[in-house]
């Protein structure tokens, strides 16, 4: 059983991930009755719906204050109190107080999109592997448009897990206005590296909404906000038409741990040292939202 590290930029060291509900996602995932379990049920739409309808009854914010006190969240940080919560849901997607999460500041800075473990990619055309060795990033079938992706060939991708335990908002690493927003259908696959590690596919089958940012120093950058299991609900508070600012709210997931993606066209950004040092090396980098993903070139 292979753990999951992580590097930390807080800590400056590599962690030991503790992945909520690992024993399911193991079985299901890595074991043959459970691939079956799969097939049958836990991709599906149906499963999430009802999961998710559980974790907005009123009596799953019992779960609340032990899921605090389990993972050490931080209560400071909430813009609302505890006992606001009407539900587990009503504080999963949480907000927080500005001051929680500074923007990074600088001409030419570019923010993180979500708090996550990030893997960056400063070109997708120098891949040999991602998650397992032999899986290719596929921007076509990501984006669902083949016009779209040619804007992206040996461009630069940053790949943000959110676990369960996060904030679970995204916000705009770039300025600019929202030219396109769509979403498209799919099931509901877990994104964790377990089952990344068998299918990195389920980045581009997973139902997810594409918001397309036409911005001024850096062309046309693609946002992509997964769904996976539990994950059924991709809340966009931004919409096409929008001007969203460096640092705005696109949207939040309810319920479970899901992904966004960030696309830029080729030798438009450089990464963050961090994230430039350790995606080759497959190596995810856990920071927060509005810190340093990289500059423009």
């Amino acid at each position: 059983m292979s753990e999951i590290r992580f590097y930390n930029r807080y800590s400056g060291q590599e962690e030991v991930e503790e992945v909520y509900g690992e024993g399911f996602l193991r079985w299901t995932y890595e074991t043959t009755m459970g691939k079956i379990g799969l097939w049958l049920l836990a991709k599906r739409a149906i499963f999430s719906h009802w999961y998710g309808w559980r974790m907005y009854k009123s009596a799953s914010a019992e779960k609340i204050r032990p899921f605090i006190a389990e993972y050490g969240l931080d209560e400071n940080e909430f813009l609302d109190s505890i006992d606001s919560y009407s539900s587990f849901n009503d504080f999963f997607y949480r907000k927080l107080k500005a001051e929680a999460r500074p923007l990074v500041a600088g001409e030419g800075k570019i923010a993180l999109p979500a708090d996550a473990r990030h893997l960056g990619i400063p070109n997708l055309g120098d891949v040999e592997g991602l998650f397992a060795k032999g899986q290719f990033f596929d921007v076509k079938a990501l984006l669902g448009s083949v016009s779209l992706a040619d804007n992206y060939p040996r461009g630069t991708a940053l790949i943000s897990r959110l676990c369960p335990v996060d904030y679970h908002r995204y916000h705009s690493p770039v300025s600019g206005k929202i030219v396109e927003q769509r979403l498209i259908n799919g099931p509901l696959y877990s994104v964790s590296p377990i089952a990344l590690r068998q299918s990195m596919g389920y980045l581009w089958e997973n139902k997810r909404v594409l918001t397309v940012i036409e911005t001024e120093d850096l062309g046309l950058v693609s946002f992509i906000a997964i769904g996976a299991t539990c994950v059924g609900s991709i809340l966009m508070t931004a919409k096409e038409g929008d001007t969203v600012e460096m640092g705005d709210e696109l949207g939040y997931f309810a319920f479970g741990g899901s992904c966004v993606i960030t696309l830029f066209e080729r030798d438009r950004v450089k990464l963050a040292d961090d994230l430039a040092e350790n995606g080759p090396r497959q190596l995810e980098v856990y920071a927060k939202v509005g810190d340093l993903l990289g500059t423009t070139l």
